[in-house]
């Protein structure tokens, strides 16, 4: 038995049901938790636009789920994890197993396994349905919940400089010179950078060159003067082109699509290190649920009886929730430039795979 790495199949089925049944459990417990605290958060602002309705709530609950799925299954794993354990060896199960033979990485197989089908799963679920949602959200939520334009390329939140001036929009969609901005802000500059003029539209269209502003509000910052024009052409130097490669959302777009999107902004010279630490994340985000079981294994082994279980159960969970510190830590290095964008996704990983090795070694081998 010892130099099989898995135990029995009846027993690797067992202990993977177990597994998968609480990971459920928790995971539905997690999202259904957060989802009605983040529903009542955001009810207000959703029922704010005339004639949303439960239908709107509804859409917004359908589209907020699958973020929090993705967010939080990391978690349910390694909750999952603890309680699966501390439960078999509170019933002298581990004693059993390790009884007949079976050695502490064994007794773990299985729910590594598991836990590595559901990293690969949770990466589809990732690529296929996550992004759709958060890239529909982000476009819903830039026009306060009202009507979004139905078209796959809209953008939020743009940030646009054209020489020293500066051209903000709420929202974009269409592409090529069919682009039409919305909730634009337009501020000029002198040559010490700064404001002399700010132009507000609700809604841009491109000019070749420039944007036509339709309707601005114009206000002078030297005669401290506001006033209405019918319509107002700025920003020249803005292409279509620079326009698309301004904004590039990673948990908007797929892992092919991003390394697309990563290309192009090369090509143009611009500095990439923050979504090529995101594209790296694709891949070890999800993986990182294989980690769970190593980390929570402390709390399967010891005697029950001696007391400590309660604090064995702490070290796995307090184990699990640093790795998810070190992560979102490392990922922040990567984006200031401090880390190298791969570094920045797989160190983490890397060195908690061998903490949790080095202690399960330590204490069960």
């Amino acid at each position: 038995m010892q130099l099989e790495f898995f135990p029995s199949r009846t027993l690797t089925f067992y202990l993977a049901r177990l597994f998968i049944t609480r990971i459920l459990a928790m995971l539905l417990m997690l999202v259904l938790v957060l989802q009605v605290l983040d529903l009542l958060g955001e009810s207000g602002d959703i029922l704010a636009y005339s004639g949303n309705g439960e239908g709107q709530l509804l859409y917004y609950v359908s589209l907020r789920i699958p973020q929090l799925i993705a967010r939080f299954l990391p978690y349910s794993v390694l909750l999952a994890t603890i309680i699966t354990l501390a439960t078999l060896n509170q019933n002298s199960e581990v004693i059993s197993m390790k009884a007949a033979g079976l050695s502490a990485h064994q007794v773990l197989a299985p729910l590594m396994l598991t836990a590595l089908v559901i990293s690969g799963v949770s990466f589809v679920f990732n690529e296929r349905v996550v992004t759709r949602a958060t890239a529909t959200l982000d476009a819903w939520h830039s026009v306060d919940y009202g009507p979004v334009p139905e078209d796959s390329g809209v953008r939020t939140n743009l940030y646009l400089s054209d020489g020293r001036d500066m051209l903000l929009a709420k929202s974009l969609n269409g592409r090529g010179k069919d682009m039409v901005m919305t909730g634009v802000t337009f501020y000029r500059r002198d040559a010490n950078d700064m404001v002399v003029e700010q132009l507000r539209s609700p809604r841009a269209t491109f000019a070749n060159p420039g944007w036509k502003l339709e309707n601005p509000e114009r206000f002078e910052v030297a005669g401290t003067k506001s006033s209405r024009l019918a319509e107002a052409v700025v920003a020249p130097g803005i292409t279509p082109g620079k326009v698309m490669l301004s904004k590039v959302d990673a948990d908007s777009q797929d892992i092919f699509t991003l390394a697309s999107s990563i290309e192009a902004l090369k090509v143009a010279g611009r500095r990439t290190s923050e979504l090529d630490a995101a594209w790296w994340h694709k891949i070890s985000g999800p993986l990182s649920s294989t980690l769970m079981p190593l980390l929570g294994a402390v709390a399967a082994f010891g005697l029950a009886r001696s007391g400590q279980l309660l604090i064995r159960a702490m070290i796995g969970m307090a184990l699990g929730f640093a790795y998810f510190v070190f992560d979102n830590a490392a990922l922040a290095m990567g984006n200031f430039g401090g880390y190298p964008p791969f570094v920045a996704a797989w160190a983490p990983f890397v060195l908690f795979a061998l903490i949790g090795e080095t202690v399960l070694i330590r204490t069960e081998e």
